[in-house]
């Protein structure tokens, strides 16, 4: 559809323009928005002064004071584009599915925030949102780490950071299609490199923005080269056929399995990279978040 009506793609805007080209794919082809207990904004005051905002939702069906588990959700947007009110039916319909609050990070974007801004904001993010659990109303024992795409990457890097300085308990990861290996030569990047919305260009095109000479190298910016991959969190691995990024997250699950890490891989054919927002274009969306929803409410309400 996007080729045919010669659609502009992410590599021929300005940063600004495909922020706006996303706003409205994201809008025009999500789902209607599902009522929840609450939406709160909520600020958080980082150690030089400026704040980092929030939206955390509250399920339908919880009690105003339920102490719930916690998802904390990165979007997708190649560090660059995307926002919180662009996800806001999904995380309603993750708050929902999984009985549990979802929070919502409008961590900074590049170029104006190149690398590593948006893995600071991720980590701070996290570990204030256990410090706060009160604040929050929530279970800082049972706390999970979620994202797409780009969104995928910062819940990697946040479990890996957290596992170093023992921080934050992570019980469970949750990765939709996520960037694991910023160079990479996986046949799935060539296969679906041209003609199947995330174009090579486009990758180029984020990465120029989000990364400066030698980041990428970075574990912080490509995971997969971490020194180990051991004692991270069971993690759900959703990847998209069509989808350049998806052997990439696949060679990331073979090695954490290697390293005796617990990986769920759902493989969902015929759909592209960013499917699961979609969902009034792809059916496979409706289908995908409710496997994602029900493992997330089996780790974090079965297993206290």
């Amino acid at each position: 559809m996007v080729y045919r009506v010669g659609a502009p793609r992410f590599h021929e805007l300005s940063t600004e323009q495909a922020r706006h080209s996303f706003r409205k794919l994201q809008l025009a082809f999500r789902t209607e928005a599902p009522p929840v207990a609450s939406v709160t904004d909520v600020p958080m005051t980082r150690a030089d002064g400026t704040v980092l905002l929030g939206r955390l939702y509250r399920p339908l069906e919880s009690r105003p004071n339920e102490e719930l588990p916690l998802i904390v959700y990165f979007h997708g947007g190649g560090w660059c584009v995307g926002d919180v009110d662009s996800y806001d039916v999904l995380c309603r319909d993750l708050a929902n599915g999984s009985r549990c609050s979802v929070l919502s990070v409008e961590y900074r974007l590049a170029p104006e925030s190149p690398f590593p801004a948006a893995v600071d904001d991720a980590i701070f993010c996290t570990e204030w949102s256990v410090q706060n659990y009160d604040l929050l109303g929530i279970d800082p024992g049972r706390v999970a780490l979620a994202g797409d795409s780009a969104g995928g990457n910062l819940s990697i890097v946040t479990a890996l950071a957290a596992r170093e300085s023992r921080g934050a308990a992570i019980r469970f990861i949750v990765l939709i299609y996520p960037s694991t290996e910023i160079f990479s030569s996986r046949s799935s990047r060539q296969e679906f490199g041209q003609g199947y919305l995330l174009d090579n260009e486009s990758l180029e095109w984020f990465y120029a923005r989000y990364l400066r000479d030698g980041d990428a190298y970075e574990w912080r910016a490509s995971p997969m080269l971490a020194e180990s991959l051991s004692g991270l969190p069971p993690m759900l691995l959703v990847t998209a056929e069509c989808d350049p990024l998806r052997d990439d997250g696949i060679a990331f699950a073979e090695r954490v399995r290697e390293e005796g890490g617990d990986v769920e891989h759902l493989a969902v054919p015929g759909v592209v990279h960013g499917f699961l927002t979609l969902g009034k274009f792809f059916p496979e969306a409706r289908e995908v978040l409710h496997q994602i929803t029900a493992r997330l409410e089996k780790v974090l309400h079965d297993s206290r």
